[in-house]
């Protein structure tokens, strides 16, 4: 049976015809089909009943085939960027004399500003072409992530003012680019935030393969970002381990020359030097967590390039009365473990060995309680989930896929550590009530993971309940019943009821509290998590067991690398646990 093209072409067209009101997407999808239509019609003038099939799915592969090699190309792209990043980065740390941070952060400021300029070209110019975005990935940049973003590009700004001010007191033998750096990242942090608050959901549709260029490059550019800030960050932690402890294995061969110079051949020309660079120091943590907000929305942004999808918003809502529990519970443990931060800030600091015992002591108990705590209350909520009956979410979803990349991925860094010093602990003997609070620690940190990554995941690929029609009460039984044509007077919208009545209207079911509940606590305890090692306590460097059986240059290897994974861990599963909770 052969294709009548003719007819199909007309009936194509007469539809065109009739859709003078319609929008642009359905202007979009309305052209595409008949440009299908019509190949698929004079395909089949020609071919074989055979061969039909084939020839309708020919273009489809063409574009398929095109989709591809745009996302092989920028991703090579991005490699190459990171992989020359990352030995710039390493040839700044161990290398004295001819690789300096200066070389780096020429390197970073041209992809800065690289960067910069195509997020300019898109805002003035692709994102404002007709049919250019005409779908939006509802899953994509939900509003507290992008609050999240804000918050983080803020601090990171006043990192910048801080340490312009700081290098201009060393501007006389610094060179000049540790100054004009910072300058230039305050303005691409600023332009990256508006663009990823406005564009975050974009799905572009045209110059697609311009855009995954500058998508992957923005990807890219965060990352050398964050390696380096995490590079410094972590020398800064490792030079105050060294300054303390008097010990031998010292991490020889180090390059400083990411701090500023060495204040006893240079001089700071004003008197406020010290107080910037403590103050600068305290934000790196918020300019680390940026850099992964930035990189993991750019990444689902190419992602969608080219994406078709029909737009769905799930309308999530939070109330506050719906959990109690959990939000106090946590906020006991907030306020425990911020106490505990202050007194081990306080106890380390000292060169006397019992309060640095003391202090290592109060940390792994209040840790050791968080974490059992946590354990159990991920537990249930597990437990809750294989009795819940709702869906699975089906379907390819970026945003989903890349939540739980980044749990899984994220958590190595600190299974990375934890076996390090399980090993470390009973290689040494167990010897003293601080290793053995270091080991239990260790054991049940690895169960707390491996418990809360299971309940996440459960839980991010969980349909959202469905709400249930606003209900209606009726005011006055009696009156109703004697009189039914005052029926409709007597019925009252449930959002025009007093709070209290609101409130019996809208109980959740038992599942349902538990879960947020859960996850209410579980998002309050990470976010402790993750201001204790954010803000400066290293237990790893101030036990000595795992210098001890490691020898220090490895354990420092170790920890540096593990611990900013570990920190944007539990700071990626706050933002999981909130979906979660809405979702519940």
């Amino acid at each position: 049976m052969r294709w009548h093209a003719p007819q199909k072409a007309s009936g194509s067209y007469s539809c065109s015809a009739n859709s003078s009101n319609m929008t642009a997407k359905e202007d979009f999808e309305a052209n595409d089909s008949q440009i299908s239509t019509i190949q698929v019609a004079t395909q089949g003038e020609t071919a074989q009943n055979a061969d039909s099939p084939a020839s309708a799915h020919s273009g489809v592969k063409k574009m398929e085939r095109g989709r591809n090699w745009g996302w092989l190309l920028s991703g090579y792209i991005s490699l190459n960027v990171l992989l020359l990043g990352i030995v710039l980065v390493s040839g700044s740390v161990f290398n004295g004399t001819q690789i300096s941070s200066s070389h780096l952060q020429i390197y970073l400021i041209l992809l800065v500003v690289l960067t910069t300029i195509w997020t300019v070209y898109y805002k003035a110019h692709t994102c404002r072409v007709d049919s250019a975005v005409l779908y939006k990935d509802s899953h994509a940049g939900p509003v507290w992530l992008r609050a999240g973003l804000v918050l983080f590009g803020v601090c990171s700004v006043l990192m910048d003012i801080f340490k312009i001010v700081y290098y201009v007191g060393y501007v006389h033998c610094e060179s000049a680019v540790k100054i004009v750096f910072p300058a230039v990242q305050a303005v691409f942090v600023i332009v990256q935030t508006y663009f990823l608050w406005v564009h975050a959901k974009d799905c572009v549709q045209l110059q697609k393969r311009i855009t995954r260029y500058g998508l992957m490059l923005t990807l890219s550019t965060n990352l050398v970002v964050w390696m380096t800030a995490v590079t410094e960050e972590s020398l800064h932690q490792t030079i105050l381990t060294e300054d303390f402890n008097s010990s031998s294995n010292t991490p020889h061969g180090f390059n400083l020359s990411l701090r500023a110079s060495d204040p006893v051949h240079c001089k700071c020309i004003h008197e406020y030097c010290d107080v910037f660079e403590k103050a600068f120091y305290y934000l790196y943590p918020f300019n680390i967590e940026y850099s992964l907000f930035a990189s993991a929305m750019a990444y689902v942004m190419w992602k969608n390039v080219g994406r078709q999808m029909d737009e769905h918003h799930d309308h999530l809502r939070f109330r506050l009365w719906d959990v109690v529990v959990g939000p106090v519970a946590g906020l006991i443990v907030l306020v425990v473990g911020l106490a505990t931060l202050v007194v081990y800030d306080l106890d380390v600091s000292k060169a006397d060995p019992n309060k640095k015992e003391y202090a290592l002591t109060i940390y792994y108990v209040v840790n050791i309680v968080t974490i059992t705590l946590m354990s159990i209350a991920t537990l249930s909520g597990c437990i809750i989930f294989q009795l819940d009956k709702r869906e699975h979410v089906s379907g390819k979803n970026p945003t989903r896929s890349l939540d739980v990349g980044l749990l899984v991925g994220a958590s190595l860094g600190q299974f990375l550590i934890c076996y390090f010093t399980i090993v470390a602990v009973l290689a040494s003997g167990v010897k003293g009530h601080v290793n053995g609070l270091t080991l239990a620690s260790s054991i049940l940190t690895v169960i707390q993971l491996c418990l809360q990554n299971s309940f996440l995941i459960k839980g991010l690929h969980r349909k959202p309940f469905k709400e249930t029609p606003t209900p209606t009460v009726f005011a006055n039984a009696r009156v109703i019943q004697r009189d039914p044509d005052r029926r409709n007077s007597s019925i009252v919208p449930a959002h025009a009821l007093p709070i209290t009545l609101t409130l019996l209207q809208g109980r959740l079911s038992w599942k349902r509290r538990i879960l947020k509940e859960v996850c209410a606590f579980l998002l309050i305890c990470n976010v402790i998590l993750w201001i204790i090692p954010a803000f400066g306590a290293r237990p790893q460097f101030d036990n000595p067991v795992g210098s001890y059986i490691f020898e220090f240059k490895t354990w420092v290897a170790v920890v540096n690398i593990g611990m900013p994974f570990g920190i944007f861990y539990r700071m990626h599963s706050v933002a999981s646990l909130f979906e979660v909770c809405l979702a519940s």
